[in-house]
C-alpha cells in the first residue's frame, strides 16, 4: 500500500453532499476516503494505460514481429477462382 496524506480540497457543497450521500448508501460514511482515491484513480486510469502500452511497444520494438518471411504455397493455388467462387456462392 502506497503512503498515504491528508489533503483539503475545495468542492460544490452540492457536488459533494450527493457523492457523500451516494458513497454512504452503497459503502458506508466510513469508505468515504477510499471512494473519492477509487475516483481519483478511474480519472487517471487513461494515462496509466497510455503508459503501458508505450512500454510495450518500446520492448517490442525490433522482435519477431519484424521477422516476418514470405512462404510459398505448398499446392498451387488460383485465387481470382477461388474468390470468384464465393462470391458466386452468395447469390
Amino acid at each position: 500500500m502506497s503512503e498515504k496524506i491528508k489533503t483539503s480540497i475545495m468542492v460544490r457543497r452540492d457536488l459533494w453532499d450527493e457523492f457523500r450521500a451516494k458513497v454512504a448508501v452503497e459503502k458506508g460514511l466510513k469508505m468515504l476516503s477510499q471512494a473519492v482515491e477509487e475516483a481519483l484513480e478511474e480519472e487517471l486510469i487513461d494515462l496509466k494505460v497510455a503508459e503501458a502500452l508505450e512500454e510495450r511497444l518500446k520492448k517490442m520494438e525490433g522482435g519477431p514481429a519484424d521477422e516476418s518471411v514470405p512462404v510459398k504455397p505448398r499446392t498451387r493455388t488460383d485465387a481470382g477462382r477461388v474468390i470468384r467462387e464465393m462470391r458466386d456462392a452468395r447469390i
